[in-house]
């Protein structure tokens, strides 16, 4: 017996450990690039052309498209509840609210994808969504500061941040080729109109339950269909 032999598969396991490795990197990269230019429409086969590897890999590596975009997000997400976090240390309130939209749409200019993302629920992504409704629960904790100190209208409600977030990704994606800082007027003409005192009354804001259901049906699995399993 050769040393080493009592573990065959030691040497020849760990390149395919290694290439594993590799691939899935190439795919989250390739991922992050077409999501940023295409949103999250983009299919999965899109990506795998992109990372230049087959669609058997593709799934092997993310069986699900949630799981890829949970993976190329992840930072930004993490990135976003830091902005949360950062406003509520602001010691004007209403400065904190008011940079934490800025940054926040900021960062939905910057990327397709992440402006999906922010009015986009996966249920199945566990920790992405965690870091979501922290930053929620931070958000809501904004509001009723600006709320306190006289800034932030009263009539001002929660799910008012998610209708901003989908109206700034319909317009980044709409201006984008031809006025990339459109949504800036946007997001002022929106901060502006939250301001106290309220100029009149608005509409009843929507149940959240059905926010949440809008939320749902813009998921992954439902903007695209499925792709054919080709991994057997």
């Amino acid at each position: 017996m050769t040393p080493g032999s009592q573990y065959p598969d030691d040497t020849a396991a760990q390149p395919l450990r290694s290439d594993a490795e590799r691939n899935r990197g190439r795919i989250i990269a390739a991922a992050r690039r077409v999501f940023a230019r295409d949103g999250l429409s983009a299919s999965m086969a899109s990506v795998a052309r992109e990372a230049g590897v087959g669609i058997a890999t593709m799934f092997r590596r993310f069986p699900t498209k949630e799981e890829l975009v949970a993976a190329v997000f992840a930072d930004r997400m993490d990135a976003y509840a830091d902005a949360v976090a950062t406003a509520l240390e602001d010691p004007d309130p209403w400065n904190g609210f008011v940079g934490y939209i800025e940054t926040a749409c900021a960062m939905q200019a910057a990327d397709y994808g992440f402006a999906d993302v922010l009015t986009t629920s996966f249920p199945t992504a566990k920790a992405m969504e965690e870091r979501r409704n922290e930053a929620y629960e931070g958000m809501v904790r904004l509001i009723g500061r600006a709320k306190a100190a006289g800034r932030l209208r009263e009539d001002f409600d929660s799910s008012d941040i998610v209708l901003l977030h989908m109206a700034n990704a319909g317009v980044v994606n709409a201006t984008a080729g031809a006025a990339p800082d459109a949504w800036r007027r946007v997001v002022a003409l929106f901060v502006q109109s939250f301001e106290a005192p309220a100029r009149g009354a608005l509409p009843p804001s929507p149940p959240h339950d059905d926010l949440h259901k809008a939320m749902l049906r813009d998921s992954p699995s439902a903007l695209t269909p499925p792709e054919p399993d080709t991994t057997s």
